[in-house]
């Protein structure tokens, strides 16, 4: 428990350290972020009545999954995974990442366009905002903006906020980037899980765990990184859905889903391919201890003092550090992939838990280009400041979710 502990509050330091605002500490959001994390952290995992909880979740994985497939099969056959015409004899060459796990996302985004149509979704994200402004003393704005993160990411959330935008202080602006960048979209929730569901007991339930962690540990790492000083921006209304009915809040969900979905095929491929040109590259270099050099090993050697600070024994640190290098410079959903194909014993249970909640955020690369076109394009009259923000949201980000995963580091140490 010392050694999570103790990369705590170095992160917290690091966070201080680089503020604008060096020796200003926002004390009560420091507090209240910091005793929101703990909390949550321990109801949420340490809580018996919620194992059902988590194994309904669960369920729900495997009747989404199961629901994706049938209309994978039927639009695609068995590329998308229905009945094959001929003899298998390698299962495991049948699942295509494209044509099955990834079409979960179209399905996934039209349904939260549905729930928010039916003003269910809105109640949810005004629930978590009205606990963040009270534990934290945050503004409404800000409450309904980063209680939005949690389900809908760092685009959509601030669509519920979007007349506010140009009145938010600097502060507030810059501890809505970093809530976006630590925490995940509701449509990659179930996505995330189906990957990690042989590796991680209960993997939905760690997953939405992690993504409402994250809100407070990101609002309290943006406190320290750049605290305010002028007065909290108001207004706790959420907009209604723009669809007329709930056909065209299906179809509209949808056609956001599908780009989701085309966006995600389009990111894998490049990054996957241009990591694959780095280590060719890397290859005409000699050996270090009897191995080629790549940048999964070059990325464990940057990390692993990071992975050791939130918990990660240091005989598997080189290993995690790897997988937290490969989230922050490619992202997440490469990082889980390759969590859940390293070979046994690689890394324990324990060590596995911590980095699900760790590498669970958006806070890589790519994810800073979104945010900044997303927000100028909903915010232009402060497009040079929200560009100049981008940077050191995506640092903020990074140290949100490697706090949450010294939490549960600590939590899970006994």
């Amino acid at each position: 428990m010392l050694q999570p502990l103790f990369g705590l509050a170095v992160l917290l330091t690091i966070a201080a350290l680089i503020s604008e605002r060096r020796g200003t500490i926002p004390w009560r959001m420091a507090a209240g972020g910091l005793g929101l994390q703990f909390a949550l952290a321990a109801l949420m995992l340490k809580a018996p009545f919620l194992r059902g909880v988590f194994m309904g979740l669960n369920a729900l994985v495997a009747a989404m999954d199961e629901a994706t497939r049938a209309g994978t099969a039927f639009v695609f056959g068995y590329v998308g995974g229905g009945p094959a015409p001929f003899a298998v004899t390698d299962p495991s060459a049948t699942f295509i990442l494209g044509f099955q796990a990834l079409a979960l996302v179209i399905v996934i985004a039209a349904l939260a366009a549905l729930l928010y149509y039916w003003r269910i979704l809105p109640y949810v994200v005004r629930a978590f905002s009205v606990i963040l402004e009270r534990a934290m003393g945050i503004g409404g704005v800000l409450g309904v903006g980063a209680g939005g993160c949690i389900f809908l990411g760092m685009i959509e959330a601030p669509l519920l906020i979007r007349p506010y935008l140009a009145r938010m202080t600097r502060s507030e602006l810059f501890a809505m980037m970093t809530t976006g960048m630590s925490c995940i979209a509701g449509t990659m929730l179930i996505l995330y899980a189906t990957v990690l569901k042989a590796v991680i007991p209960d993997a939905l339930g760690h997953i939405l765990t992690a993504s409402v962690i994250h809100a407070p540990a990101a609002l309290l790492i943006a406190g320290l990184m750049l605290p305010e000083t002028g007065q909290p921006t108001l207004g706790r209304t959420i907009p209604k859905s723009a669809a007329s009915g709930s056909m065209e809040a299906l179809i509209s969900g949808t056609a956001d889903g599908l780009r989701l979905f085309w966006s995600i095929i389009a990111t894998l491929l490049v990054f996957v391919a241009l990591v694959k040109l780095a280590n060719i590259l890397l290859g005409g270099l000699p050996d270090v201890d009897s191995a080629p050099v790549t940048l999964e090993r070059a990325l464990g050697l940057v990390m692993a003092p990071a992975a050791w600070l939130i918990g990660v024994p240091w005989t598997e640190a080189a290993a995690a550090g790897s997988l937290l290098g490969t989230k922050i410079v490619l992202n997440e959903f490469i990082a889980f992939i390759d969590m859940a194909k390293l070979p046994a014993g690689t890394l324990s249970e324990h060590s596995r838990l911590i980095l699900t909640y760790a590498m669970c955020s958006f806070a890589n690369c790519g994810s800073v280009g979104i945010l900044l076109a997303g927000l100028t394009s909903l915010c232009p009259e402060r497009k040079t400041e929200i560009t100049a923000l981008g940077g050191r949201a995506l640092v903020g980000g990074m140290l949100a979710s490697l706090t949450t995963g010294a939490v549960v580091g600590i939590l899970t140490a006994f």
